[in-house]
């Protein structure tokens, strides 16, 4: 799988779509909003610069992306008029994949910016926004031009598959019956790609700059816990299912692995010491209810609750699905693994971990 061309979340504003199905990812993004702000302010603080620029790395499309924006927006606002200063020019860069949908948030930016400078009746200083395809395992920025970076939701996902895996068969990530070396092979792939992502964005980033990430993640030290992997599990589940079935073939399986890593906070802190570029501020982990938690006392029909579950996880991963499978498994497969949910509603509560994570480049 060649991830940088083939991985994108569901474009559009369908019913399949990441745009209608990226609650969760909301949710951690509202969870990690007092850091961002803390980590915004301080930076204006200290520099209390005339312009500065921001970057939005994986930004995805839909409501989300801008969300984020906002909050880094209005924690500089709020700054300003609290010290009676003129809010600073705004640079803010959109990067993901070539494959993101890129059109759906460019429609949305001008009325972004209506609405804030609306708000703040007129105080609302420059905000300049572009679009910055590539992948973040690559330079994407000149030499320190950076003042802020934000990541939230992206860096779980490695720039390939790990090599090596292939005896991982009937699995399509990190599970109890995986062969000793793929978790090895895992976390090997992710040091490389996280030590890579630094070095890069130490680059690019002023002395001093500052940089928030929020990352799927774990708190056990064994990395086929349950702490989010039974959403990988009930999807291989389905796809063996298929291969029974005769409607997929078994090498085609066999030969399929995500592209994504969920460290410990252990692994992460490792990493950033040993690469050395940054201070950490900060790291901890937080919890973020899955969408496989049924509320009882919400008048949602279980059905249609655990079809929305399906299309959260299809809205993420149907780019790599189509890439190997075809789009013509799709609405088979993704109708098994709604039905798995439903068995395992009830008999786990699901919560996502999340680890946030505050760095300041060294100067």
């Amino acid at each position: 799988m060649e991830v940088q061309n083939v991985l994108h979340m569901t474009p559009g504003e369908g019913k399949t779509s990441y745009a209608m199905n990226s609650e969760y990812q909301k949710r951690a993004i509202i969870k990690a909003k007092p850091i961002v702000e803390e980590a915004i302010t301080d930076l204006y603080c200290k520099t209390v610069p005339r312009s500065m620029a921001i970057a939005d790395l994986g930004c995805s499309s839909g409501p989300n992306t801008l969300l984020v924006i906002s909050e880094i927006v209005e924690a500089i606002s709020l700054m300003c008029q609290k010290l009676g200063h003129r809010s600073p020019e705004l640079q803010v860069y959109l990067n993901d994949l070539p494959g993101n949908d890129f059109n759906t948030i460019f429609k949305s930016i001008p009325f972004f910016v209506e609405k804030h400078r609306t708000d703040k009746e007129n105080e609302f200083g420059p905000c300049f926004m572009s679009g910055i395809p590539g992948s973040f395992y690559e330079r994407l920025f000149p030499a320190e031009t950076l003042d802020f970076v934000h990541s939230s939701n992206s860096l779980h996902y490695l720039s390939q598959v790990p090599h090596g895996i292939e005896n991982n068969k009937g699995n399509i990530y990190i599970a109890a019956t995986s062969p000793p070396n793929v978790p090895i092979a895992y976390f090997t792939q992710f040091q490389m790609d996280f030590t890579l992502f630094l070095s890069l964005r130490s680059a690019e980033l002023v002395p001093g700059g500052r940089m928030v990430i929020t990352i799927l993640g774990r708190r056990n030290i064994d990395p086929s816990s349950k702490e989010h992997c039974d959403s990988w599990e009930l999807l291989a589940q389905s796809l063996r299912d298929m291969v029974y079935q005769g409607l997929v073939d078994e090498a085609k399986l066999d030969s399929f692995n995500l592209p994504l890593y969920s460290p410990c906070l252990e692994e992460v802190k490792a990493v950033i010491e040993e690469q050395g570029s940054f201070h950490l501020n900060l790291l901890e982990a937080f919890d973020a209810e899955g969408d496989t938690n049924y509320d009882y006392e919400k008048e949602v029909e279980f059905d249609d609750f655990i079809k929305a579950v399906s299309r959260t996880v299809r809205a993420v991963t149907e780019s790599m699905l189509v890439s190997h499978f075809g789009e013509e498994i799709l609405e088979e497969l993704f109708d098994k693994y709604a039905k798995y949910v439903g068995q395992y509603i009830g008999k786990e509560k699901n919560k996502y971990v999340n680890l946030i994570m505050s760095m300041t480049k060294k100067g």
